[in-house]
């Protein structure tokens, strides 16, 4: 019985932690629209406040200038890249929903964003990301179609530059209660990108908890 009272208490102070973390970082008013825009349309599920704050820390961490991002949703992750990134710095971000890119531009444009800082690019990302430039930008995050994330992670090692950062959202399924488990051809897709970023020497891999799975690494030089 002893035993059980402490495992309930760990469990709930475990949960009072995680709350309190999720909470650590509150949304504004941009960030709140564009959540309740990718609601309202569908299919463009956002980043969690956690997940948007970890990756405006990376951004800020590398001091990125140039980062691509595949899925560009309603602009909630973009906001928060946006928000770590320099002062000048551009966001290219690329998806194949014009619904979204539209809904995006208005919420990068009233979280204080001009055009300039952002560059939207519709198709699909494996068809954009070719003819953008070798070694030029210091961070790729990926939100877009699981089964395509191995495919995505080749594109990133080139993408970016020595000391770049290659960060990969949903990659441990079934860890939100609102997340749609993944289908057999997306989950060999994430085990075999999980297994590649643990095994590639030129990568310092990392898996954080955060969110539905945050799969980061950095490219060595």
């Amino acid at each position: 019985m002893a035993t059980a009272s402490l495992r309930e208490a760990a469990i709930s102070i475990g949960a009072g932690t995680l709350a309190y973390i999720d909470d650590f970082l509150p949304e504004d008013e941009a960030l709140l629209a564009a959540r309740r825009n990718a609601a309202e349309v569908g299919g463009a599920a956002p980043v969690s406040p956690l997940a948007g704050g970890t990756l405006r820390f990376l951004a800020a961490a590398t001091g990125a200038r140039a980062v691509v991002e595949i899925g560009t949703g309603c602009g909630t992750s973009g906001i928060w890249l946006l928000r770590g990134m320099r002062p000048a710095a551009v966001l290219t971000t690329v998806d194949v929903e014009p619904e979204h890119q539209r809904l995006a531009r208005a919420a990068f444009l009233a979280a204080g964003f001009q055009n300039g800082r952002y560059r939207l690019i519709g198709g699909l990302a494996l068809e954009v990301l070719p003819r953008l430039a070798d070694g030029a930008y210091d961070m790729v995050f990926s939100d877009a179609d699981r089964q395509e994330f191995p495919d995505y992670l080749v594109a990133a090692l080139r993408l970016l530059r020595p000391g770049g950062v290659v960060v990969f959202n949903a990659t441990l399924p079934g860890s939100t209660a609102a997340e749609r488990l993944p289908n057999e051809a997306e989950m060999a897709a994430l085990t075999d990108l999980r297994d590649h970023v643990r095994s590639d020497e030129r990568l310092v891999p990392l898996l954080l908890p955060v969110g539905n799975g945050l799969l980061t690494a950095v490219k060595q030089a």
